[in-house]
């Protein structure tokens, strides 16, 4: 069967909402996420990417007003205003930006490609993966491959945790500091190493389990520097004497409140890189802490996108290639798919006729051997295999370029029952690429 179904995507992201946008509507996992949207009627397939700075949603359907409508109903937690829409076209090239680093805070961060691959192993283990995004996920992450190995987009600062580093070391002394990191993930273990490289004397990690928070102690101990690891409830009795704090939990409620700081003059710095945030509010009130969130990290990351302004255009011009790939393979799929079903029709015509001449030779007495019978059946496949050579090269030409109404007559001519709405249903085109639903579904 001809594959049906347009790519339809949201986000709300660092760049379009703030922190608390990006809370109200994070998932509390992306499995989980994706089963919910697949349990949406005429929604094929899902995709939900969810970091602490994105929550991006891609979906299959039969046409674009479905897929929009139940976007519009995942999203619904966020500001209007908050939330950006793209359709099929634009969707692949914003999932390509994605994983090359190019939408990151940090331009051409490493962080990413990881996290789009977990979301890819996610949506398929909720069954959310099918044809269309398994080409499009797959291609994404092909070219945040290349994108690391054959440019230097991901050279220096390389994620928000080195981000953060950076960032307190504009107002602390790193050099024999104490530096408290809040959350032993992926994010957690990025700001500690990044401490550690940077000189602190005493890194302590907190964690809510302690097994993990004492494997990144011990994982990232070095020559001069001394880590422990701290339970979450002792937060309060370390908090005082950190100059430096980063937070990266996934907590829903802040893990660090007024009463964990003693505010006697002394300097310290936090960053909170938490989504939701880890921090409450009115610990920045505090006279002699400093709190930076998300948002705050904008001056580091606009040095690191002017260090990298070249490898981005590099970058830029490999999605481009790469995007033409896509919808090239895209293309070849629709084609194939009708080739396939001409190729079934006119074997199912070749079958009737077959057993029609074999049973007219049988009833006049013509016993025809084994080998007989296969002569004919081979100049029958022969025949077949000739006289669909040229539409076969036809329908691809007219796939490449788009040529819809082609295929439609063609289906029509080898298949009198099929329905020329059926195709005009399902196939359209999005500025060069090929898309299911119909032009005015928006």
């Amino acid at each position: 069967m001809m594959p049906t179904g347009v790519i339809a995507a949201a986000r709300v992201t660092h760049a379009s909402g703030s922190v608390d946008e990006l809370a109200a509507v994070s998932p509390d996992n992306q499995r989980s996420a994706v089963a919910q949207l697949h349990t949406v009627p005429d929604i094929e397939e899902a995709y939900v990417l969810s970091t602490c700075n994105r929550v991006e949603v891609y979906v299959v359907s039969p046409t674009a007003g479905v897929g929009r409508a139940a976007l519009e109903e995942f999203f619904g937690p966020a500001d209007d205003e908050s939330v950006v829409y793209t359709d099929h076209d634009e969707s692949l090239q914003h999932l390509l930006r994605v994983a090359t680093g190019l939408e990151s805070v940090v331009l051409g961060e490493d962080q990413i490609i990881g996290q789009v691959r977990d979301a890819y192993e996610d949506a398929r283990e909720a069954d959310g993966i099918g044809s269309m995004l398994e080409a499009a996920v797959t291609k994404a992450i092909h070219v945040g491959e290349r994108a690391r190995t054959e440019t230097e987009i991901n050279e220096g600062i390389v994620s928000l945790g080195s981000a953060a580093t950076s960032l307190a070391a504009r107002d602390v002394n790193l050099e024999g500091a104490t530096a408290l990191v809040v959350g032993a993930g992926e994010m957690g273990q990025l700001a500690g190493r990044s401490l550690v490289d940077n000189g602190v004397e005493t890194l302590l990690v907190a964690n809510r389990t302690v097994d993990r928070a004492d494997h990144l102690a011990r994982e990232l101990a070095a020559d001069g520097t001394t880590t422990d690891a701290i339970p979450l409830e002792a937060l309060s009795t370390v908090t005082p004497t950190a100059d430096i704090v980063v937070t990266a939990t996934g907590s829903t409620e802040p893990v660090l409140t007024e009463p964990a700081f003693d505010d006697d003059g002394s300097t310290q710095i936090v960053v909170d890189l938490g989504q939701p945030r880890d921090v409450a509010p009115a610990v920045d009130s505090l006279s002699s802490v400093t709190v930076h969130d998300l948002d705050d990290l904008e001056s580091i990351t606009d040095e690191t996108r002017e260090q990298r302004a070249d490898a981005a255009r590099e970058v830029e011009a490999m999605i481009d290639h790469e995007f033409d790939v896509l919808c090239e393979q895209y293309k070849r799929a629709r084609a194939d798919e009708v080739i396939a079903a001409m190729y079934e029709s006119a074997e199912r015509m070749k079958q009737r006729e077959l057993e029609t001449a074999f049973s007219k030779l049988e009833a006049n007495g013509d016993d025809l051997s084994p080998g007989q019978r296969e002569i004919i059946e081979s100049m029958a496949d022969a025949l077949v295999s000739q006289l669909l050579a040229p539409p076969t090269k036809s329908l691809r030409d007219a796939a490449a370029e788009d040529d819809w109404s082609t295929i439609n007559t063609a289906l029509q001519l080898f298949d009198p029952d099929f329905q020329e709405d059926t195709m005009q249903s399902s196939l359209f085109t999005t500025g060069g690429s090929v898309g299911v639903g119909t032009a005015d579904d928006d």
